[in-house]
């Protein structure tokens, strides 16, 4: 199989983002994804090992952001290759908080979302998380941040946790 042929594929950065009992946590995904209009909700998908993917299926509800050109490898870095079991992603940066307290960065984002969580559907490594969008906001005018302008223009690398992972990148 061409690994290759997969980097074709476009979707955007996200930072799906989720809170519970007073622990919150984000991570950086390329899975959001809209998969009906009426009611709108949104899939996710974040790999199992994930504190986030703890928090989610806790709280029930998750957040997300669609990041925008501005975010660099460093802002990336904070949700995309650190743990939330050690290290606070939010402290020191530009949050807003969704009707239910979930923090998520604003920053280098250009849309937010809330979802209340619907369903979860194992995917082996991964857990899809489908939810009901209650709350959607443009947040900057900026152009979102694509998986390939990050990979081609930031030059940015792809976490072992991403589904787009493959070995040897």
């Amino acid at each position: 199989m061409d690994e290759q042929a997969l980097y074709q594929m476009t979707y955007g950065l996200y930072v799906v983002c989720a809170a519970h009992g007073g622990e919150k946590s984000g991570c950086v995904v390329n899975t959001l994804q809209q998969v009906t209009a009426q009611p709108v909700k949104l899939a996710v998908t974040v790999n199992k090992e994930n504190y986030t993917t703890e928090l989610i299926g806790r709280a029930k509800r998750f957040a997300a952001v669609a990041l925008d050109q501005r975010a660099d490898l460093l802002q990336i870095g904070r949700f995309g290759f650190r743990t939330g079991r050690d290290f606070d992603k939010f402290e020191g940066i530009e949050t807003g908080k969704d009707q239910s307290g979930i923090p998520y960065p604003t920053g280098c984002a250009c849309a937010f979302y809330s979802c209340r969580l619907m369903d979860t559907v194992d995917l082996g490594t991964h857990l899809m998380f489908i939810g009901e969008v209650e709350q959607a906001e443009r947040l900057s005018e900026e152009p979102p941040l694509t998986y390939a302008y990050y990979r081609t223009v930031i030059k940015g690398k792809t976490p072992k946790n991403a589904p787009s992972y493959h070995e040897g990148q």
